[in-house]
């Protein structure tokens, strides 16, 4: 495991902060199962899990995650569109791209939510090994943490 990232949700939790919140969004219910397991071997995180992005959508404005992530391949709504719709709704939390199809279009949807104001950690094709979850996960605490400065 990395000790980074774990000691930054150890940090995070010493200083009283609530856990990280962090919508997965795929339609293969395996993959929201590995995500999910891999996430509580971190630490504790809150953690919601949507297999339909209609769905995801409502959950994106009730729970408000500070991280996404997301499949771009889903049958409803696909996760392009998806992130479209979450900027809209005005998300500002990170956003972690995984999918199955070629890194060329793993690229360009990254720079579509780019260019419609969202905040990319990273995209990675599926399945995300572990030690990528952990950076993007250190990645995200760190973003929280420096915003959280800012505000203060």
């Amino acid at each position: 495991m990395n000790t980074v990232s774990n000691q930054a949700v150890r940090e995070q939790n010493e200083a009283g902060l609530a856990p990280l919140r962090v919508l997965l969004l795929d339609d293969d219910v395996f993959m929201l199962d590995v995500l999910s397991d891999m996430l509580e071997q971190m630490g504790p995180f809150d953690i919601r899990c949507e297999s339909h992005s209609e769905q995801a959508l409502a959950t994106l404005k009730q729970h408000q995650p500070d991280l996404l992530i997301c499949d771009l391949s889903m049958p409803d709504i696909d996760g392009i569109e998806f992130l479209r719709m979450a900027a809209d709704n005005g998300f500002r939390g990170g956003v972690v791209l995984l999918s199955g199809l070629h890194s060329a279009v793993r690229l360009a949807a990254e720079r579509l939510a780019v260019a419609n104001g969202l905040h990319i950690l990273g995209t990675f094709r599926k399945p995300m090994e572990s030690a990528e979850l952990q950076l993007m996960v250190n990645l995200q605490l760190q973003h929280t943490a420096r915003l959280a400065s800012v505000q203060a």
